[in-house]
């Protein structure tokens, strides 16, 4: 079984959403997300693993998220789905699916609220990358609380765009398969 971590941007109350979209813009923050699930070694590429509504929340032009292997969780047929893209039945489902392919490097989580929660619980998730918001953007939809084996790792110094300030954090866990 392979490794897995989670990314996402909370703001100060555990919100991830509102409506369907993200309730801020964040270029700094867009830009991390990149430099996190792009990187691999050559000849692989890295998976992003996400639900329907997530998936359908990607403005059409980024479908699918380029440079990455995208697999949308969904126990029904999803129409609109690119060449490429892999859709998976369940959590565990994708966890497989993604476990036996030699070409894919890391795993990464990336939403929504039902898929973090199913992640966050999971023996494979071990590593966190939070994007802390300051301030309540009235989500609709949150980010599961934290377990207690997961410890802050790193964490950059405040930052401020459009008039937002924000914080990126690593949390880890250690983890064993025995």
């Amino acid at each position: 079984m392979k490794k897995f971590a989670v990314i996402v941007a909370v703001d100060e109350k555990m919100g991830i959403g509102r409506l369907n979209a993200l309730p801020w813009r964040l270029s700094g923050d867009m830009q991390r997300f990149k430099d996190v699930t792009i990187p691999c070694s050559a000849g692989k590429q890295n998976a992003v693993v996400m639900g329907r509504k997530t998936w359908e929340s990607l403005p059409l032009k980024y479908r699918p998220l380029p440079g990455r292997l995208n697999v949308v969780l969904s126990s029904k047929p999803v129409a609109d789905l690119s060449a490429g893209v892999l859709q998976a039945g369940s959590f565990d489902a994708a966890l497989t699916l993604l476990d036996g392919r030699d070409d894919v490097a890391d795993v990464f989580i990336i939403g929504g609220g039902v898929v973090f929660e199913q992640a966050m619980r999971h023996k494979g998730c071990n590593r966190l990358y939070l994007t802390q918001i300051m301030g309540d953007f009235f989500c609709d939809v949150f980010f599961p609380s934290i377990p207690p084996d997961f410890h802050l790792v790193r964490s950059s110094e405040s930052l401020k765009e459009n008039g937002v300030v924000f914080r990126f954090s690593d949390f880890e866990k250690e983890i064993s398969f025995s």
